[in-house]
C-alpha cells in the first residue's frame, strides 16, 4: 500500500535545477535509504516532503492519519506533521537547554487532547491529558535507553544520544512516515552499529503501532546496507539507479556516481 507518491517533482534555485523529475514512491512499512553524493538534492527532496521548500513543479501526495491521500504541495511543515509526516535533521535541533523529558513531551503536545481553556482553568481533562503525554513519553525514551537520562538537559548528553533523542522526538508525533537526515552524521563506528541495532529494534517494537515507513538518508554504507530494503540513488538532482542493497552494491552507474572505486574492486 502506497503512503508517499512523488510525481515530476522539480525545483529550481536561480538557474540551478536541484532535484529534477523525481518521482518516488514508498510503501507501508519499508525502509528505503536514499543515497548520493554530497549536493545530489538529498536533503532538498527532504525540505520538498516536508514543506520546507516548495517544488517549482510536480505533485506530492501523502496518505493521511485518516488514510485518504492529500497533497501537500501548499502546506506549512506543521500541517504535514499533523498528517502524519515527521523528520530529523542533518544538524541536531534539540531544545538544548531544556530536559531530554520536556523535549520529548513538547512534541507529544502535538496531539494533546485538551483545548486552551481547559489548559488556562486546569481542569481535571487537562492533568489527566499532561499525565499521559508523560507516560508516553518516558515510553518512547525506554526503547532508545535513555529513560535514566529524561532529567538531564539535552546538551548535556554525549553526541550519539543527542542524536537518538532527535529520533525519539520525531517519533512522540506519532508519525506513519519517518524521514531521517543523517542519524549516523558524526558517530564513531560504535555509535554507528549501537543506532543501526536501535533502528532495528524500532522496527520491531514500533511497526505494527505506528505502521512506520522510514526514508533514511545516510552516507555510511554499512549503515545503509545493513538495514535497508530498498535503496534510491540521486545525482545532480536525478534518480540514477533503485531496487535492493544488492543490486545497487554492483551497479555501475552507482559505483561510478558514489560508492568509488573500492567498492567495484569489492565487488
Amino acid at each position: 500500500m502506497t503512503v508517499l507518491k512523488t510525481e515530476n517533482v522539480s525545483i529550481l534555485f536561480g538557474g540551478l535545477m536541484a532535484v529534477s523529475k523525481l518521482n518516488l514512491e514508498l510503501k507501508e512499512g519499508e525502509l528505503v535509504g536514499l543515497i548520493g553524493p554530497n549536493g545530489a538534492g538529498k536533503t532538498t527532496v527532504f525540505n520538498m516532503l516536508t514543506g520546507v521548500y516548495k517544488p517549482t513543479s510536480g505533485s506530492i501526495v501523502i496518505k493521511s492519519k485518516n488514510r485518504q491521500f492529500q497533497s501537500i504541495i501548499k502546506l506549512h511543515p506543521y500541517q504535514i506533521t499533523r498528517l502524519g509526516m515527521a523528520r530529523t535533521f542533518q544538524n541536531i535541533r534539540l531544545f538544548r537547554n531544556l530536559s531530554v523529558l520536556d523535549n520529548v513531551r513538547i512534541a507529544n503536545h502535538f496531539n494533546a487532547k485538551y483545548n486552551t481553556l481547559e489548559a488556562i482553568l486546569r481542569l481535571p481533562s487537562f492533568y489527566k491529558e499532561e499525565k499521559r503525554i508523560k507516560e508516553d513519553s518516558m515510553e518512547l525514551l525506554k526503547i532508545f535507553n535513555l529513560q535514566h537520562k529524561s532529567k538531564e538537559l539535552a546538551k548535556n548528553l554525549p553526541y550519539g544520544e543527542q542524536r537518538q533523542l532527535e529520533i525519539v522526538r520525531a517519533l512522540a508525533t506519532k508519525p506513519h512516515i519517518l524521514l531521517l537526515d543523517e542519524p549516523a552524521a558524526g558517530m564513531n563506528p560504535q555509535e554507528t552499529q549501537e543506532l543501526m541495532d536501535l533502528i532495528r529494534s524500532i522496527i520491531r517494537s514500533i511497526k505494527e503501532q505506528f505502521k512506520l515507513t522510514i526514508l533514511l538518508i545516510e552516507h555510511d554504507m554499512n549503515l545503509v546496507m545493513g538495514i535497508c530494503q530498498r535503496i534510491i540513488v540521486l545525482d545532480y538532482g536525478r534518480v540514477i539507479a533503485q531496487g535492493a542493497p544488492a543490486e545497487i552494491s554492483k551497479n555501475q552507474m552507482v559505483i561510478k556516481a558514489y560508492l568509488g572505486k573500492e567498492m567495484e574492486n569489492d565487488a
